[in-house]
């Protein structure tokens, strides 16, 4: 079989059940996701997916190299701010072997239609890692209108040129994405399109909301506006994207060998859903790591599949490149492992103990078969997730050597990555002053 086209797509603060296909409750305007659950249906669901971590730019590190974030100083950031511009050691190092970097060596073309968020320019960008196009915002959050950040800044471009492109974001990238599979048929290469939407990350913006978009600049994070209708509008304008990227891989004939990957940079924000999950952006329990993660491969996977295969998004950086048939730079090991055999057959599985930490709140985590050790502000959990997905019942307790285990082998692993930076920032949008917490 020829080389697969790939196509990954990544949300912005999406939760676990805001879809459909994860058990997201339908909209007033009727199903929320029914493209992404078609995808799910003729696709792989896995339901034990997670994110590298609970928080955007430390995510897309990962994502990038295909290795724990914490290797690299501009991950420490939770998350990079856009005050950052300037800096030449917050962001992805150019020299550092990077996904598109290393499918471009091996013979595709590359490109990212969306958010970026590892870094500004001049020291850093996504043409100086690997992509050959670009089109998309530099920064973590911009509006959906104006497409200025939270500092009144444009932050739309196009290559490394600023793009005046009017409309919402969300279809300005989906139009984008359609246009680059057309150009893509015409040519023999096979293509990787990175997709990462700012949909559904605030401000809280429909397709017909341009005239929020005054009220909103001086405050992007949008705390008294939004709720859970906007939200799944937001949603539903990403899915009838995606839905015209589907039918243009169709139109060109590419649809059977396209492998097409969605998944989210971390757990929900304030209006998400995350059922039975509790938590969500910069948290460690489940709410905020566990995430959407469908792969449809007509070629290669079967209609209907399903796996409760432990997996992080460096995951699919690594199968990315084993589909490819590409090597990682062996003086960059991956951490990622591949899903290949997952995708082949869905009741394939193998050991993958998954670790995390965040300065925020001093939270440390393992996740290794059905427990997972928890310590946030200096408390430790120990939870068997597949009886307690709500993390309500802490085992430690009731078994102490299963938690001293589990937390020697955490502090193992931790002593094997850099320490954070003494000067890593926290951002935190909002706190308990702007709403209650749980």
């Amino acid at each position: 079989m020829t080389r697969p086209n790939i196509i990954f797509i990544v949300a912005d603060d999406l939760g676990y059940a805001d879809l459909g296909c994860y058990g997201g409750r339908d909209a007033e305007f009727g199903p929320v996701s029914p493209v992404l659950d078609q995808m799910a249906a003729g696709g792989l669901k896995l339901t034990q997916g997670y994110s590298n971590s609970p928080v955007c730019s430390p995510t897309r590190f990962a994502l990038i190299t295909g290795r724990y974030q914490y290797r690299l100083r501009g991950a420490a950031e939770e998350p990079i701010r856009s005050d950052s511009r300037g800096s030449s050691t917050l962001g992805m190092p150019p020299e550092h072997p990077t996904l598109p970097s290393l499918l471009r060596d091996g013979g595709y073309r590359t490109a990212l239609i969306g958010k970026w968020h590892l870094g500004y320019p001049p020291h850093f960008g996504p043409l100086r890692s690997g992509y050959e196009e670009f089109f998309g915002p530099l920064s973590g959050g911009i509006d959906y209108f104006t497409h200025c950040d939270s500092r009144g800044s444009h932050d739309l471009w196009n290559g490394a040129e600023a793009a005046q492109s009017e409309g919402y974001l969300t279809d300005l990238l989906s139009q984008r994405a359609v246009d680059y599979v057309g150009r893509m048929a015409q040519q023999d290469a096979p293509f990787f399109l990175s997709l990462h939407y700012t949909a559904p990350h605030w401000p809280w913006e429909t397709r017909d909301d341009a005239a929020r978009a005054p009220t909103v600049k001086d405050n992007l994070f949008d705390l008294s506006g939004g709720n859970i209708h906007t939200y799944r509008r937001m949603i539903h304008h990403m899915d009838e994207g995606i839905g015209r990227v589907m039918a243009a891989l169709k139109q060109h004939g590419l649809a059977e060998n396209t492998l097409v990957i969605f998944t989210s940079d971390n757990g929900g924000e304030r209006f998400s859903d995350s059922w039975p999950l509790v938590g969500g952006k910069m948290d460690l329990t489940e709410g905020g790591i566990r995430v959407p993660w469908i792969a449809h491969w007509p070629a290669v996977i079967k209609p209907g599949s399903e796996s409760r295969q432990l997996c992080m998004t460096m995951d699919w950086s690594a199968t990315i490149l084993d589909a490819a048939g590409v090597s990682a730079a062996p003086a960059y090991p991956l951490d990622g492992v591949s899903l290949l055999p997952v995708l082949r057959e869905p009741g394939h599985s193998f050991a993958r103990p998954l670790h995390w930490r965040m300065n925020h709140r001093g939270q440390q985590a393992l996740r290794d078969g059905d427990w997972k050790y928890l310590r946030v502000d200096g408390n430790e959990y120990l939870f068997n997730i597949p009886a307690d997905e709500r993390e309500r019942a802490n085992q430690a307790g009731r078994d102490p050597e299963r938690l001293a285990r589990m937390r020697a082998a955490w502090e193992t692993w931790n002593a094997s990555m850099p320490a954070i930076a003494a000067d890593a920032t926290i951002s935190l949008g909002y706190s308990t002053k702007d709403m209650p917490q749980r």
